[in-house]
């Protein structure tokens, strides 16, 4: 059974056991059972460490138990690549492991939208300032001037990083709008193509071209389209066959689409 009690000479931390003598094994054990019983057995010793910094990023919107499990997948990592052969204490090697391993969470799993590194950075350096001011700040909540003044950057990037500090998720299209007392959502404020924009860009390209024709053709098409008349009554009130109502209509409509696609680049 490993010491789960802390060597304050060689770890700082209460739950920092002294594990030197199973890295030392786990060193010169070949695969098999025996060494991945000693490798989960430093793996358990050296968890509530890794539950503790894990503990530490739980005010950022993501729940505690998920990012133990991260917390737990950095320390296996950690348990794996670590040399005791270099000299150096475990501890000093696993802590930036394991935190690497949950900003790596946060990073990948957290932002819904693809967020610029530029933007991801001042976030980061507007939380650390917020944090620092909340000690000496009390009564209130620190200003967007005092942010800016200690985390060395301009009000508009400060701004920019309290904004992306609330902004990590986004909001479902199927929640309410606030303050909407008949329950819409957020999908119903969201505007959509308008289809008669293609109408008036198919209007302007044809209007020079209606206004070409002869006389008698712009007429009827005026009076099918826009009178919305059926052949029949084009052609009494012209004096023609519907027949010939119906040619003249064909004709025409062909030239002009003819003409205008012609005319596209």
């Amino acid at each position: 059974m490993l010491h789960t009690r802390a060597n304050a000479r060689h770890h700082p931390h209460d739950d920092a056991p002294e594990t030197s003598e199973a890295f030392r094994r786990l060193a010169e054990l070949p695969p098999g059972r025996r060494r991945d019983a000693v490798r989960d057995e430093i793996v358990e010793a050296w968890l509530p460490m890794a539950e503790r910094i894990a503990g530490r990023f739980r005010s950022r919107g993501e729940s505690l138990d998920d990012l133990r499990q991260v917390a737990a997948l950095g320390l296996v990592k950690a348990v794996d690549r670590y040399d005791p052969g270099r000299g150096n204490a475990f501890e000093s090697y696993a802590v930036p492991t394991i935190t690497g391993e949950i900003k790596r969470h946060f990073r990948d799993h957290m932002w819904t939208l693809h967020v610029p590194r530029r933007v991801q950075d001042l976030r980061k350096r507007v939380r650390f300032a917020q944090q620092e001011l909340s000690r000496t700040v009390s009564g209130r909540g620190p200003t967007v001037a005092e942010i800016a003044e200690k985390a060395h950057l301009s009000e508009e990037d400060a701004r920019i990083g309290l904004e992306a500090l609330e902004s990590s998720a986004t909001l479902s299209l199927d929640a309410e709008l606030p303050g909407s007392e008949e329950a819409h959502r957020l999908v119903d404020a969201l505007g959509s193509p308008d289809p008669a924009l293609d109408t008036v860009v198919d209007r302007e390209a044809v209007r020079p071209r209606l206004a070409a024709l002869p006389e008698r053709e712009r007429a009827i098409l005026y009076m099918r389209f826009f009178g919305d008349m059926t052949q029949s009554r084009i052609a009494e009130q012209l004096g023609i066959s519907q027949m010939h109502v119906s040619r003249l209509i064909t004709r025409s409509c062909d030239r002009l689409r003819d003409q205008v696609m012609r005319d596209m680049p």
